[in-house]
């Protein structure tokens, strides 16, 4: 066995997190291949989970022989894969894609954060077999007709250079505004495709929390995300570009819930994370001073709204702690 130098304060921070989004994963696809009617579906998700349960089982023994605290994470008591179906018509390959995308920016990160062989090749390889799901459920998703592209357009046929400061222009109703470019387009779609999964997710864990409080606040969280597809698709619309629809993945009448309350909100702030770094990026991306502007009024309610999920999580003994610094012994 190599020997490796011992463990530094971000890699066991980056293996926390892994830990928690890992367990989280395994223990809904134990539900969604419970109730998968789909061979193909099941065929996925079944090999998604045989490939990264032994992440989380390298991620102990690592813990465990660098006297770091194991985490608990989430176990068998937060699934029960008993229950009707809450959701139908896909959902399943929808929320396993979303959660793959999510895992690549992780790994992406946790990889900058790492120094030790071992510790690289887990964020390696783990990046490896997301590119690898995620594709397979998109192609899943399109074949079955249950993911639309993004909007087909007309463009240029010629190289232009920004000539005018007028091209970032947004504000100005004399002038108006330019039409979207091509990059601006796909950041708009990309939040208004993600946002659509998070929301029929979170009004399915709001029809079935346990909690009545938690009930309202995922509630809340649906309004919101649809506040941002609407105000997307408007933008969109309103450069003759039709906003293509999400077919599939209905919430279904059940109101039995799956999952315990506390892994519902851990996935609803890790959607929330998500969102957050996915509209940062759009903001940077866009040249148009009006949609940075649209973007940063979700960004403020999106952290207030996940700031509000945290302290309920508080209130309820739900937030596990990651490893903390040790306390020094004043002298």
């Amino acid at each position: 066995m190599p020997e490796y130098p011992a463990i530094s304060s971000s890699e066991i921070g980056s293996l926390w997190m892994t830990y928690q989004q890992k367990t989280l994963i395994l223990r809904m696809l134990e539900y969604f291949i419970e109730k998968a009617d789909d061979d193909k579906a099941k065929e996925i998700m079944t090999s998604l989970y045989q490939e990264i349960h032994p992440y989380v089982e390298r991620i102990v023994v690592i813990f465990q022989e660098e006297g770091v605290p194991v985490p608990i994470g989430f176990t068998s008591e937060d699934v029960n894969p008993e229950v009707p179906s809450l959701y139908d018509n896909g959902f399943d390959i929808m929320f396993v894609r979303i959660i793959k995308e999510i895992s690549m920016a992780m790994h992406t990160l946790n990889i900058t954060m790492a120094y030790r062989e071992d510790i690289i090749d887990i964020f390696r390889e783990l990046t490896g077999i997301t590119q690898k799901y995620y594709e397979y459920c998109t192609q899943y998703l399109l074949g079955k007709g249950l993911l639309p592209r993004s909007p087909y357009i007309s463009v240029e046929r010629k190289v232009e250079f920004v000539r005018d400061i007028s091209y970032l222009g947004g504000f100005n109703p004399l002038t108006g505004k330019r039409p979207l470019n091509t990059v601006e387009v796909a950041h708009i779609y990309r939040a208004i495709e993600t946002n659509t999964v998070g929301m029929k997710m979170i009004l399915g864990f709001a029809q079935a929390a346990h909690e009545k409080e938690v009930s309202k606040y995922f509630a809340k969280g649906g309004d919101l995300a649809k506040s941002l597809i609407k105000e997307m698709s408007e933008v969109l619309l309103k450069n003759d570009i039709q906003v293509p629809s999400t077919a599939g993945g209905n919430v279904t009448t059940s109101k039995l819930s799956p999952f315990s309350d506390k892994i519902m909100m851990y996935c609803v702030s890790l959607f929330c994370s998500f969102s957050l770094g996915g509209n940062s990026v759009g903001t940077a991306f866009s040249q148009r001073h009006d949609l940075p502007a649209k973007l940063a009024v979700f960004m403020k309610d999106i952290y207030e709204y996940a700031h509000e999920g945290a302290t309920l999580m508080i209130r309820h003994g739900w937030l596990e702690e990651p490893p903390q610094t040790e306390k020094q012994t004043k002298r």
